[in-house]
């Protein structure tokens, strides 16, 4: 399951590629910069009109996978601010820290850990200009209520793991589940850290995919290989390119204290490669700690055995912004056509954020009033454009730059044959259809 160091393709991990992209999702309204009339607010983004589509689309192809389509696996959606107890019993209050270095020649700050040269400032280039390391906790800190004492210290999480600890015993006496089984959850997490500046890959604020899956201790490492294969053909089956990606083991000085095997999900950047998702085998260490400190049982009674026991948990992770802007960047292409570039972003249907636009070819009311009809219609069932603007080749050219992946154009022959003629993206092919069978036609294609 391990990818090739560069891809074969030749546009794969090169800053013209990152630069072009960043480009493209400003100019068709993917990403903003936060606060940009302001000046803009370091590591933060906004999602535009499409980017929110393209994000919400991988968000559900995962919770699809994940929870829809498996009976072993049910949804949660826990609180983003949190008591300071949850995540003492975690150890992220103690261990959940960065070591930073400030040069003294430039005053930059830096994670000491991901510097290639420990004595070299990557920004001036100065040699011993490093203050000595601190540690710096990740996590954000606020008070919650009116009075501002520690008894209204909170947090807001920084992972959305411990939600489905702390409900496991919720779970399991509400519901019908018994191990193995899997708690799934998708949502914000914030860190204060410092970032690289690689656009939305890493930020103080982002969101998550996880899934803590429950299993007998017995069971652990046969489910964790499992999800492994899973987690990493979810990728392939969603559009990534095989010479982008790779599932790479941790070497045993990368694990967790509580781990006893992780791989990770990685996606071949332009920096280089990087994790999408990490998979992970915890072992028992969270609910034993929450239980711990808690002094609620977190354990689940085998009444067949007469026995019980505290679950063993793996771990599937992924970053669901970073995991947008992977797909976006893998689908990005250009080619020339009739002596111009086309750009196109060559989306998987259940990613791309528009499945269908609708494009009269004249913005005459005799064909933008039945081709409204039919996007109307359309949206019932697919997320639809509709665009009367400017030549029918640029508006082609503008969806392709979307990665919607039919357009459907309703001329004057239409009003006569009652059909439409449908463009496919990536080959651009053209096929006359019945008007009434245009729904069936996307159905069939998108399943």
């Amino acid at each position: 399951m391990s990818g090739p160091s560069e891809s074969g393709s030749g546009k794969v991990g090169t800053p013209e590629l990152f630069d072009k992209v960043v480009n493209h999702t400003k100019r068709r309204g993917f990403v903003y910069p936060s606060a940009e009339i302001y000046g803009g607010f370091r590591s933060t983004y906004d999602y535009g009109p499409i980017g929110v589509l393209l994000l919400r689309n991988v968000k559900d192809a995962w919770w699809r996978s994940m929870v829809q389509l498996r009976e072993d696996v049910v949804g949660l959606d826990a609180s983003i601010l949190s008591p300071p107890q949850i995540w003492e019993a975690s150890g992220h209050l103690a261990n959940f820290t960065d070591p930073l270095v400030d040069c003294t020649k430039c005053n930059t700050r830096h994670r000491l850990d991901k510097l290639e040269d420990p004595e070299v400032c990557p920004n001036c280039g100065t040699r011993g200009s490093f203050t000595e390391p601190r540690e710096f906790n990740l996590m954000f800190k606020t008070q919650a209520g009116p009075v501002q004492d520690a008894g209204a210290v909170a947090y807001l999480r920084p992972e959305t793991a411990q939600g489905m600890f702390i409900n496991f015993k919720n779970v399991i006496d509400t519901t019908r589940v018994r191990p193995p089984f899997g708690i799934a959850q998708v949502g914000k997490s914030f860190r204060n850290e410092i970032t690289p500046g690689n656009f939305v890959f890493r930020t103080r604020e982002f969101e998550q995919m996880e899934m803590e899956f429950f299993v007998h201790p017995d069971e652990a490492q046969q489910w964790y290989e499992y999800w492994c294969a899973e987690r990493y053909q979810w990728y392939l089956d969603h559009g990534m390119p095989e010479d982008q990606l790779r599932l790479r083991p941790h070497d045993d000085d990368e694990l967790s204290h509580y781990s006893s095997g992780t791989s990770d999900v990685e996606f071949l950047f332009p920096w280089g490669w990087d994790e999408l998702e990490g998979i992970a085998n915890r072992g028992n260490y969270d609910l034993t700690q929450h239980a711990t400190h808690s002094g609620e049982k977190l354990e689940w009674y085998d009444q067949a055995a007469n026995e019980r026991w505290v679950p063993h948990v793996i771990e599937p992770a992924a970053g669901a912004t970073r995991t947008a802007m992977a797909f976006l960047m893998a689908a990005y292409d250009e080619e020339e056509v009739k002596g111009e570039t086309r750009v196109v972003l060559r989306l998987h249907h259940r990613i791309a954020p528009y499945k269908v636009a609708v494009l009269p070819l004249s913005k005459k009311a005799e064909l933008a009033d039945p081709a409204r009809a039919l996007a109307q219609q359309l949206r019932g069932s697919f997320m639809t454009d509709y665009d009367e603007t400017q030549s029918i080749g640029r508006r082609y050219r503008r969806q392709d730059e979307l990665g919607t992946p039919y357009c459907i154009t309703f001329d004057f022959d239409s009003l006569e044959d009652h059909a439409v003629t449908v463009r496919e993206r990536d080959s651009m092919e053209q096929e006359r259809i019945p008007l009434a069978d245009v729904a069936s036609y996307l159905r069939e294609r998108m399943i």
